[in-house]
């Protein structure tokens, strides 16, 4: 009986592979956890440095006395602006080349020319983009310096970014789906519309939560393009120019004089707060659809 119980235990091998399995495991967990503080330490350190003047009236009232009083309300309109347009364009275009790409262009040179086209594009500075959104948008299509060119241009510089995310998303979803599908008679589109994209929304949504931080956070894309340093009135439409948090971050952390010590610590903490909150929800929604996906 003793031998019989002896069989079927672990052998020497096996114990020290689950050994070293489960000494790799812990060694990820304390690299995940050593980067998660310095981005804890961050908000901890802007928390306690902009304490002072955090309240209801700093996010909900205008800048005062040059700036250097009041609160930050037209920046966060501002910014809810040209994140939802910028989103709202780059988006539907985003998703749309890559289904292109994935489900319907033949795989040739010109293709894969497009795609590293597409990836380098990724990589262009923020700075270049605002060049081409002043010289596309402000000067030819004649938007001048407002809300639209400002997104127009944030969407050219999202556009990547979707694209790459949801191509690689798209191209994960098995091939044997979509044969399943097209054996009991669907089309490709339905193919597409029913199997291929409600598998690969956990995938898209990162490329758009992404797309939702840079544009909250970019400065240099939209310095000519509709951002204004200061502005006594909200846009009332999206051909007005607008404040940005990233924007009056800057101007009151280098170009504002008498501003106090407070104020450039607050309003970074609103913008890192705002864009985690964005990232929090797409998070939620992101484990909502794995968990509808069926593979």
């Amino acid at each position: 009986m003793e031998e019989r119980n002896n069989m079927f235990k672990p052998s020497i091998h096996l114990l020290n592979k689950e050994i070293r399995e489960k000494n790799f495991k812990n060694a990820l967990s304390m690299v995940t956890f050593f980067l998660f503080l310095p981005a804890l330490g961050i908000i901890f350190w802007l928390f306690i440095k902009g304490y002072p003047v955090l309240s209801w009236d700093f996010l909900t009232q205008d800048p005062i006395n040059g700036m250097t009083a009041g609160g930050i309300f037209p920046t966060i309109v501002g910014t809810f602006w040209l994140v939802m347009i910028s989103v709202l364009v780059s988006c539907p275009l985003g998703v749309l080349a890559a289904l292109y790409l994935s489900e319907y262009a033949k795989d040739g040179k010109l293709t894969r020319v497009i795609r590293l086209a597409i990836l380098n594009l990724a990589g262009v500075p923020s700075i270049v983009h605002a060049l081409f959104g002043l010289g596309a948008f402000v000067l030819f299509m004649k938007m001048g310096t407002s809300i639209l060119a400002a997104s127009f241009t944030l969407a050219v510089m999202n556009l990547p970014v979707i694209i790459t995310s949801t191509l690689e998303s798209l191209q994960a979803v098995p091939r044997s789906f979509r044969e399943a599908s097209w054996n009991v008679g669907a089309s490709k589109l339905q193919t597409i519309r029913h199997i291929v994209l409600p598998n690969s929304l956990p995938g898209i949504l990162t490329g758009v939560v992404f797309a939702v931080g840079r544009s909250a956070g970019e400065t240099a894309a939209i310095l000519f393009t509709g951002v204004a340093f200061y502005l006594p009135f909200l846009p009332q439409s999206v051909f007005d120019q607008c404040m940005t948090l990233s924007m009056h971050l800057f101007t009151i952390s280098t170009q504002v004089v008498g501003v106090p010590e407070a104020y450039p610590f607050a309003t970074a903490l609103i913008l890192i707060m705002l864009i985690l909150s964005v990232n929090s929800i797409a998070v939620v929604l992101r484990t909502y659809f794995r968990t509808k996906r069926k593979w």
